[in-house]
């Protein structure tokens, strides 16, 4: 028990890579005796209700369900715009007759912010990715700004904030970080991590537990080395990479092949599996990496914090949005080889593994970065900082 039960709000958005590096320190904070409330919407319910926390049902209009994503940026802002627009009338529904001593938020969900201020409770956001550095605005943040139809955002942003009760009411400054943000990545795939202001922001790594919700894996008898193959929940409808991995791999001597597909692929459209790939629509992805040798990645920053937190050796292959970047992070970090989904081929798959294998650089390069990664301190140093927030 902590020296004073709170209780602490979570605001999440439904997306998995979001929900799931939040879970660890929710049940964490449920342990010490908070009482803990976690709004997010029903499709996510289930995840939420299994770390003890209390589940408010936010629907959400985000399009995670079918992954249909706007390709222009600007547009992909207004999606989150729409999204807290409807969102904080639900909010205020509970939390206005049921606040909390502090408001925890993922970063994309805004309406979590305007709760604190208007409450006058502390807040914290949870970033399951990196963060802004000093001359993120200049170097990045203008160039979007110069797109069409992101001054009509920025005016419409501006006139939600007068509108719905938050004390900052500048767009750029309600956007920025907060005083106090808990990155949920190792350090180490924080782009200019030298340039982050760490009197705001503290990297805690990898929030990990057991994860016995999800499931265990057994490496078989004689399996030899174990690879594992997944491009994560969303882009995972990639049957023809699918088949390049079978040949790259299948019959492999001395390799044991996991490969996840997704729910979006038919195994039927795989064609023949050799005896020594497992293949599943979803896998226990940090129980297996635990036991595994190589990891070919879509190189998410889940995936790409679990490959470091459990010093395997990866193959990224990125698919999209900040996927490349961090497939460009890991290369330089020294414990991956990057290739394009148009360049996965049964060679250039194998020929990576190959040399990935027999690269002791790479062993020593993936046991220093695990080691980092498990000393920032993870869900018991989160869940102290928020209690220190508390008081």
């Amino acid at each position: 028990m902590s020296r004073r039960r709170a209780h602490v709000a979570m605001i999440g958005i439904p997306a998995v890579s979001h929900v799931l590096p939040s879970l660890e320190i929710i049940r964490e904070l449920v342990a010490r005796g908070h009482r803990v409330t976690y709004a997010n919407d029903p499709a996510v319910a289930g995840l939420i209700e299994a770390t003890g926390a209390e589940f408010v049902p936010c629907a959400s209009v985000l399009p995670v369900a079918d992954n249909d994503w706007p390709e222009d940026p600007v547009a992909v802002m207004g999606v989150f715009l729409d999204d807290a627009v409807q969102a904080l009338p639900q909010l205020r529904a509970v939390y206005d007759r049921d606040p909390a001593d502090l408001y925890l938020y993922d970063i994309g969900a805004y309406p979590a912010r305007v709760l604190a201020e208007s409450q006058g409770r502390p807040l914290m956001q949870l970033s399951p990715t990196y963060v802004g550095w000093e001359g993120y605005e200049e170097e990045v943040a203008a160039q979007l700004w110069q797109l069409p139809g992101a001054d009509a955002h920025r005016a419409r942003f501006t006139r939600w904030l007068a509108e719905c009760g938050a004390s900052t009411t500048d767009m750029d400054a309600f956007c920025s970080r907060p005083a106090h943000t808990l990155a949920t990545i190792p350090e180490a795939m924080q782009p200019h991590a030298d340039r982050v202001d760490t009197g705001t922001v503290t990297f805690v790594g990898p929030c990990f537990g057991t994860r016995a919700e999800t499931g265990a894996w057994t490496r078989p008898a004689g399996a030899g080395k174990v690879l594992l193959v997944s491009l994560g929940s969303a882009f995972t409808h990639r049957p023809e990479f699918y088949r390049q991995c079978l040949a790259a791999y299948g019959d492999l001597p001395g390799w044991h092949v996991v490969l996840q597909i997704g729910k979006y692929t038919d195994p039927a459209e795989l064609g023949a599996i050799a005896s020594n790939v497992e293949v599943h629509s979803w896998v226990p992805q940090l129980a297996i990496l635990e036991q595994a040798d190589a990891f070919v990645t879509h190189a998410g920053m889940g995936g790409s914090s679990e490959g470091l937190f459990t010093g395997v050796p990866m193959i990224a292959v990125p698919q999209a949005a900040d996927q490349f970047t961090n497939a460009d992070r890991l290369v330089e970090l020294g414990v991956a080889r990057r290739i394009d989904t148009e360049e996965a081929t049964a060679e250039a798959l194998r020929t990576a593994l190959t040399e990935l294998a027999a690269d002791p650089e790479v062993a020593r390069r993936s046991a220093l970065l695990r080691a980092a990664a498990r000393a920032e301190g993870g869900t018991t140093r989160a869940a102290d900082l928020i209690e220190e927030l508390l008081g």
